[in-house]
C-alpha cells in the first residue's frame, strides 16, 4: 500500500513555512490533494495570533474555489480580531489505528490539510448570503430553499470570514505497520480502520407528527457520508 499521493499536476508554492520536515514522501503541496481533505472534513481549527498570544478554535467551515470560509458570532472576539490578520486553518481525518509489534511503532493512519492565508470579512450582504446558504448546500444538498429566511437580527448576529489560499500543505498516512522486519515476533499487528457516518436521524422534541423526514435527508444518512 503506498504511504504517499501520486504527484499532483499543480501545487502551491513550497515554502519554509509550508515544508514537510518530518516524513516528506506523506507530504503534498497539489491543489487537489488539499482541496480533497478540506471538503472531506467538516470540521477545521483556525489558528490565530491575539495580543502575542496563540489560539485554536474549532468551526465548520467550506471552501469555493481557492477560499475557505467559516463563520461565527458576531460577538466573538476571535473573529472580531481576525479580519486582515494572518491565520492557519487546518483539517485531520483519522482513518485508522495502526497496530505494530512494539510501541514504539504504533501510529495511526490519517489525512490532513494545513492552509495559510489572511482572513477578510465578509461584509456584503448579498455575499454573505450566499455564503451562508452556501454553508447550509454544502452539508445538506436541498435545504436551504425549505428552511425558515433568517432575519435581520439573525444575519446582523452572524460573522462569516474567508480566506484565500495562499499556500497549502497535505500530509496523508494510509499504510500497515512500518515494522515488517519483525514480522516474526508473536503479538498481532495490523490496522483497525475508523470510519466516520451518519447515524439514524432522532426526532427534535414537539416535531408534528406530520412532517417526515425529507427523502434528501434520508438518502444522505443511507449514503452513510458526512460531507
Amino acid at each position: 500500500m503506498a504511504d504517499q499521493y501520486p504527484p499532483a499536476t499543480e501545487d502551491y508554492p513550497t515554502t519554509e513555512r509550508s515544508r514537510v520536515r518530518r516524513s516528506p514522501k506523506r507530504g503534498t503541496h497539489g491543489r487537489a490533494d488539499v482541496h480533497a481533505i478540506l471538503d472531506a472534513s467538516p470540521l477545521c481549527h483556525v489558528g490565530y495570533v491575539i495580543n502575542g498570544a496563540p489560539y485554536v478554535t474549532p468551526t465548520l467551515h467550506w471552501r469555493e474555489g481557492e477560499y475557505v470560509y467559516w463563520h461565527g458570532s458576531s460577538a466573538s472576539r476571535f473573529l472580531r480580531a481576525a479580519e486582515d490578520m494572518p491565520v492557519s486553518l487546518t483539517c485531520s481525518i483519522m482513518d485508522g489505528y495502526v497496530l505494530a509489534r512494539s510501541a514504539f511503532n504504533h501510529s495511526v493512519n490519517y489525512r490532513s490539510a494545513m492552509v495559510f492565508g489572511t482572513a477578510r470579512l465578509v461584509d456584503d450582504p448579498d455575499e454573505k448570503n450566499h455564503a451562508l446558504r452556501q454553508l447550509i448546500e454544502d452539508l445538506f444538498p436541498g435545504r436551504w430553499d425549505s428552511l425558515r429566511p433568517m432575519t435581520t437580527q439573525e444575519v446582523k448576529a452572524t460573522s462569516v470570514l474567508r480566506m484565500k489560499i495562499d499556500e497549502a500543505t497535505a500530509k496523508v498516512r494510509n499504510a500497515p505497520p512500518g515494522d515488517i522486519d519483525e514480522a516474526d515476533y508473536p503479538v498481532w499487528a495490523g490496522v483497525l480502520p475508523i470510519k466516520s457516518h451518519l447515524a439514524p436521524a432522532e426526532t427534535a422534541p414537539g416535531m408534528p407528527g406530520n412532517i417526515e423526514l425529507p427523502q434528501a435527508l434520508a438518502d444522505l444518512i443511507a449514503s452513510g457520508r458526512i460531507r
